[in-house]
């Protein structure tokens, strides 16, 4: 009797119990890559793992919780409800704020579009964008945006775009004040592109210069992790 019983619990255990899988971040991916490959929106990976504060920051080796059942069709109308959902509250509660990362008040989509930095950050990122990148290609300017990212996500940086762009010594702009000139159309897009669906394109990368004017070589030694326009990306 006892092992029928203890039988009914194990088949009842594997019927009713769905296990959330985990993946381990490697090097490269961004928390919107690994929710598409995994069937998810974006907000319901967030909702999944609460341990990660800001989508933007994430580490090769850490683990993420997709809670994705193995060949379970219940994800698309777990996605779908959550689509609604996020519709619903879109439509009716625009004007209801939402505490995000970065000290700023955001609604709920303004958060998602803006990874929770705060409107004033991104303006001094796309500012830094424009002096460093103006007469680069788009996606050169894409690339300075994530440089900035990856130094956040880097324990040997500050962990604010504000403290890593005044970090002393860093960006010409800064030292010239070229850094208090307005950004322009071009520059915002490539800060938002980069937070969102763009944030792999410097993957690795935490620095940038143009060997053909820089006067000093330090970088030279460096391995390069790619090259666009006139810059030169390095690990």
């Amino acid at each position: 009797m006892k092992k029928l019983i203890s039988t009914i619990s194990v088949i009842t255990s594997l019927l009713f119990t769905s296990p959330a899988s985990a993946y381990t971040i490697k090097s490269g991916d961004t928390m919107s890559g690994i929710a598409r490959s995994h069937n998810l929106t974006l907000q319901a990976l967030a909702r999944l793992n609460p341990q990660i504060q800001n989508l933007n920051i994430i580490y090769a080796g850490q683990t993420v919780h997709t809670d994705k059942p193995g060949g379970n069709s219940i994800v698309p109308a777990v996605h779908t409800a959550q689509q609604k959902e996020t519709e619903t509250e879109q439509n009716i509660h625009k004007d209801q704020p939402q505490k995000a990362v970065g000290h700023a008040v955001h609604s709920a989509t303004a958060a998602q579009i803006t990874g929770g930095f705060s409107e004033n950050d991104l303006d001094l990122l796309a500012r830094l964008v424009r002096a460093e990148a103006e007469s680069e290609p788009f996606q050169g300017k894409i690339a300075v945006a994530c440089v900035v990212f990856n130094r956040i996500a880097s324990s040997s940086f500050p962990d604010s775009i504000r403290e890593v762009i005044y970090q002393k010594g860093q960006f010409q702009p800064v030292q010239n004040g070229e850094i208090q000139q307005p950004a322009d159309e071009d520059s915002i897009r490539a800060v938002h592109e980069a937070i969102n669906e763009k944030r792999y394109v410097a993957a690795g990368s935490l620095f940038f210069y143009n060997p053909d004017t820089a006067s000093n070589r330090w970088l030279d030694s460096r391995a390069t992790t790619l090259v666009i326009g006139h810059h030169v990306f390095k690990r």
